[in-house]
């Protein structure tokens, strides 16, 4: 089935056993899994909707399944759910790196979702790309991987990235807070930071993923050069020698330290990714909500 590969069978038996550690620090408000932390709230019942494997059997309607013979569990409107919407950063700078950066991208959201997904939550993949920011339709339970896997397939990298734009959109668009995941290489000079700031003050819970080639920590470039903006196409001749490279590793250094001094001023979570290391230690560092230095 197309997807399947972004989680292979060993990296789901992990993430089975991590995503009984994950817990967001925002909730939606909205109906779902996880009984209310607000005061006064009603056990009301809510409605009933289909059990899907790995759901708690507690939770089954044994009621409503002797009658229809169909499995449902109760949903009260005293519980609130999570929604972890996922900002797939799909500009042409991801569309580097052995392997590509878009794909380890892939695969990271995917176990994200997988951990959203089989605790009964909602996941939304958000595509922020070539100048334009598409919301796809949420999903909710096991029965959603599927699909979820399809659409990260499905992500292709081109264009120009406005990340701050699509952060704000997704700010505005979203009725409810929950948790808001960025994966991106960060390479966009706009004001995401900003953008970022006022997603914590309305309530999300912001999860920053950089994804970076091994070229992009370490380029092996020398000489005269004239490089083009994958982006944009503009160029900027230089000379590649010690000084410069020099320089670019302290550029690089600084936006490290900037996104782990805002994750830590803000109450966030920031794990760097190499597209050509393994992707299991970065997504045990999210689970543990780190701050990479």
């Amino acid at each position: 089935m197309p997807g399947l590969a972004l989680l292979d069978p060993s990296f789901v038996r992990e993430l089975e056993v991590l995503r009984r550690r994950f817990s967001p620090r925002a909730r939606s408000g909205g109906p779902g899994e996880h009984l209310a932390k607000r005061r006064g709230g009603s056990a009301e019942f809510h409605e009933h909707r289909p059990y899907t494997q790995g759901d708690d059997l507690r939770r089954i309607d044994w009621a409503a399944y002797a009658r229809s013979g169909e499995p449902v569990l109760k949903v009260f409107r005293a519980e609130e759910d999570v929604v972890a919407r996922m900002i797939c950063d799909c500009s042409a700078s991801l569309d580097f790196g052995e392997p590509k950066k878009l794909d380890v991208l892939r695969r990271l959201a995917a176990a994200l979702g997988y951990m959203t997904l089989a605790e009964s939550e909602r996941a939304q993949v958000v595509v922020a790309g070539a100048g334009t920011t598409r919301d796809l339709p949420p999903l909710r339970g096991r029965h959603g991987l599927p699909t979820l896997l399809r659409q990260l397939d499905a992500l292709e990298a081109g264009g120009q990235t406005d990340l701050a734009r699509s952060i704000e959109g997704v700010v505005l668009r979203g009725a409810r807070p929950g948790l808001l995941a960025v994966f991106s290489d960060f390479f966009d000079a706009g004001p995401w930071r900003g953008a970022l700031s006022r997603a914590v003050a309305g309530g999300h819970d912001v999860v920053l993923v950089q994804v970076l080639s091994a070229e992009d920590v370490s380029p092996s470039l020398e000489g005269d050069l004239a490089l083009e903006d994958a982006e944009t196409g503009a160029t900027i001749e230089l000379v590649m020698d010690a000084a410069t490279a020099n320089a670019y590793a302290r550029r690089l250094a600084s936006l490290y330290q900037e996104l782990g001094a805002w994750a830590r001023r803000h109450g966030a979570t920031y794990v760097r990714a190499r597209s050509d290391e393994p992707i299991a230690p970065v997504v045990r560092r999210m689970v543990a909500r780190g701050v990479d230095e």
